[in-house]
């Protein structure tokens, strides 16, 4: 009869470790999705982002920042205006009374210690561009590698100045990329707004796929109507881009996060609570 046990045995043992790898292998990939709060702003006339309409209007953004949880290491997308608004009374008040008065009611350092992390936790990172509102707190985490497009990063600064610290680890990218190997999480080249813009796929495994846009698109009624801003560097990239993404969507059956959007964010599950 020993045998027979021991086969018994063994096979439960199989049985067991494959569920084990089972349950191993469904947790591949990204587990947590945190819409953090990077910035509160007003403009004061949002025609440039709306060329021929609008004049003088005045309208709220937000700033959007995204922390994905996967399970091989933190990924920050963005990183908003930086924290020291937080401490300006008045905000961060533009030279230009048509562009965006910021605010920051809480700090990105803040929202991640919230959640139980210290900023060395996060081991990879991308913007979307590097525009100041989206490059505030790239120095709040000096060790993660940072994923930009070389045409971004080469893109000349003010008085000439390089957009990122030369110190900072940076993997330049030339088009799309596949963060961690796996098809979860893709940076999606999306230039116009600025010469090396690019937009991030996220494939959640409850949710569904989302795609963040950076400033390929600013708000609702710009996305619905392709609308190009005056600002943007190039109006052919930038209606390409927001091709690419309309595409990438029917593709993926995916959700369209729009990072200025007050409204779409305001109906969002903000940190520490989170999207599966």
């Amino acid at each position: 009869m020993m045998p027979r046990i021991t086969f018994a045995v063994a096979i439960a043992a199989l049985a067991l470790s494959g569920s084990a790898a089972l349950a191993q292998s469904e947790k591949a990939g990204v587990e947590k999705l945190y819409v953090l709060n990077c910035g509160e702003g007003t403009a004061g006339d949002i025609s440039r982002w709306t060329p021929g309409l609008n004049e003088g209007k005045t309208m709220d953004f937000v700033d959007t920042c995204y922390l994905v949880k996967h399970s091989k290491g933190w990924f920050l997308w963005d990183t908003g205006i930086a924290d020291s608004v937080a401490s300006m009374p008045n905000g961060l008040v533009p030279a230009d009374p048509k562009a965006v008065t910021w605010r920051r009611p809480k700090t990105l350092a803040a929202q991640i210690e919230q959640l139980g992390l210290k900023p060395d936790d996060v081991k990879a990172m991308a913007v979307s561009h590097t525009h100041p509102d989206h490059t505030g707190n790239v120095e709040l985490f000096p060790q993660a590698t940072l994923f930009v497009q070389k045409a971004e990063y080469d893109w000349p600064g003010a008085n000439n100045e390089p957009r990122f610290k030369p110190s900072h680890p940076v993997e330049l990218l030339t088009g799309d990329k596949d963060v961690f190997g796996d098809g979860s999480v893709t940076i999606l080249s999306t230039p116009g707004h600025t010469p090396g813009h690019q937009s991030l796929l996220v494939k959640l495994p409850k949710t569904g796929a989302v795609v963040l846009s950076g400033d390929a698109v600013h708000f609702r009624d710009n996305w619905d109507n392709r609308r190009v801003p005056s600002m943007n560097v190039n109006k052919d990239q930038s209606a390409a881009s927001m091709q690419k993404i309309a595409d990438t969507l029917a593709n993926e059956k995916a959700q369209l996060w729009i990072n200025h959007d007050k409204a779409q964010r305001d109906s969002q599950k903000m940190a520490p609570e989170f999207y599966d």
